[in-house]
């Protein structure tokens, strides 16, 4: 396990389309299917990683809080299976159902939407506005398995707050940490290890 932060992917930034199929549903999930939302919350996170189990909990709670707002979320996974066969759909599947997920839960087998995104770790928050441009990337909360803070959500809550209400949100934004995305091998990002 290698200790990863986020990239920061700069603010404004356009959100990438993707079309990945959910575990749970097997449709096909693309910006469009949350094109009525006022807030769109893109998070990547595996099922085996223990930063995301320290937070999976808090991770359906904020799914149910939002989900008769204006708030789209989607949660992907683009861990490698070759070298991370418990990252694969059917395991991404039972943590949905187990976590009772209200949003989808996609695999991006190519791992091309991670790159994308320039996501790096696992978990890694992006929070896009109305226009779909990035406002908010970073850390869930303060917790970290091990540093006895409370799991609340306050980082990530307060964005999706922030853009449902019209505010501006802060720049001053805290990195993620977890988990490196299992990259398949000899497919690493330019990005990859640039920390």
């Amino acid at each position: 396990m290698t200790l990863t932060p986020s990239t920061m992917l700069a603010l404004g930034t356009p959100a990438p389309d993707f079309q990945l199929p959910d575990v749970v549903t097997k449709k096909t999930i693309s910006l469009e299917t949350f094109g009525d939302k006022t807030a769109l919350v893109v998070m990547f996170i595996c099922q085996h990683c223990p930063f995301v189990k320290h937070i999976q909990e808090e991770l359906a709670n904020i799914g149910s809080y939002y989900q008769d707002r204006s708030v789209g979320i989607v949660a992907i996974s683009s861990n490698s299976v070759e070298t991370h066969p418990q990252d694969a759909p059917e395991h991404l599947k039972a943590m949905a159902l187990t976590l009772g997920f209200s949003f989808p839960y996609c695999y991006d087998e190519t791992q091309q939407v991670a790159i994308a995104y320039t996501a790096a770790c696992t978990p890694d928050f992006f929070v896009f506005d109305g226009s779909r441009r990035l406002v908010y990337r970073g850390q869930l909360d303060d917790s970290r398995p091990g540093n006895n803070q409370p799991v609340t959500g306050k980082d990530l809550r307060s964005a999706i707050d922030a853009v449902l209400a019209g505010d501006p949100i802060s720049e001053d934004q805290k990195p993620s940490i977890g988990c490196n995305i299992k990259w398949k091998p000899g497919h690493e990002p330019a990005y990859y290890g640039a920390w």
